[in-house]
């Protein structure tokens, strides 16, 4: 009896202990979970690409900013995206986007050539666009991260020129790459639907584009840091650019930016864009 004892506590203190150590997440047994690149706001702008970055359930994220596109000759003009993000399910995020282009209808001209040609009702509210981001790696917290974003434009909504009649899907795969604490890669790869950016309104192109890009996000000390990126986009003619910026995170769940881009081939080449935003995150568990 005496030496059957000690097992049987051994058992009962494993049948107790099991449960426990059954209820943690591979995110919670991370490591990687508590360095600042997991826990800090992942805005999805600015620039082409998007994040691998999925929301935890019940948080909100709110990213804003407003950008001014100068091509070589001609029309310039200024627009502003706004984007809410949804923390769903735990690997899954909802998302709604509605830029807005502004200006007056009737006074926007043509400038004719190889200018950009924008329409004199091209301004006000553009289609607006639902999506959901879908988390296929294990969980947030793995250094290699791949994610699905899948969106449409909505018929029917927008206005003036840039109003739409029919669906616009979009697809992309999101790759993310963690170096270091803070710094990432993050790639885009897929086929995104125009009308909802500059370029599109200015080129009048109505068709779907491929899309590829590659961006760096990396520290400048505890609270600033930088963004480079290069992408390209197109069907029949190919598009390239490359994005710069500063950004500041006064804490954790709150992150202000300022870029500046150029468009270095394609119909626009030539063409500058200067930027600024901020992206806000609210709640979770």
């Amino acid at each position: 009896m005496r030496k059957t004892t000690p097992l049987v506590l051994a058992a009962l203190l494993a049948g107790r202990l099991t449960p426990a150590l059954a209820q943690n997440t591979p995110e919670e047994n991370n490591e990687n979970g508590d360095t600042p690149f997991v826990q800090h706001i992942r805005p999805d702008r600015p620039g082409q690409t998007i994040t691998a970055g999925v929301l935890r359930p019940g948080q909100f994220q709110l990213e804003t900013g407003i950008q001014r596109f100068s091509p070589r000759g001609g029309v310039g003009v200024s627009s502003n995206v706004n984007t809410l993000r949804i923390g769903f399910f735990n690997s899954m995020e909802l998302r709604i986007t509605q830029p807005y282009v502004f200006g007056t209808p009737g006074l926007a001209t043509s400038t004719g050539g190889e200018s950009p040609v924008l329409r004199a009702d091209s301004v006000g509210w553009a289609p607006l666009t639902v999506g959901a981001k879908l988390m296929l790696t294990p969980d947030r917290a793995s250094r290699f991260q791949a994610t699905l974003l899948l969106e449409s434009a909505l018929p029917n909504t927008g206005q003036n020129g840039l109003r739409r009649t029919s669906w616009a899907p979009a697809g992309r795969l999101l790759l993310s790459q963690q170096l270091g604490r803070r710094a990432a890669l993050e790639g885009n790869f897929g086929f995104v639907q125009s009308g909802l950016t500059l370029a599109d309104v200015f080129n009048g192109e109505l068709s779907g584009q491929y899309i590829g890009s590659l961006a760096l996000t990396a520290p400048l000390g505890d609270k600033a840091g930088y963004f480079l990126e290069g992408y390209g986009r197109g069907r029949a003619a190919l598009t390239t650019g490359a994005t710069a910026g500063l950004y500041y995170r006064p804490w954790t769940g709150l992150r202000l930016d300022a870029t500046v881009g150029r468009i270095l081939g394609g119909v626009n080449a030539g063409a500058t864009t200067v930027g600024a935003g901020l992206a806000l995150r609210l709640g979770g568990n």
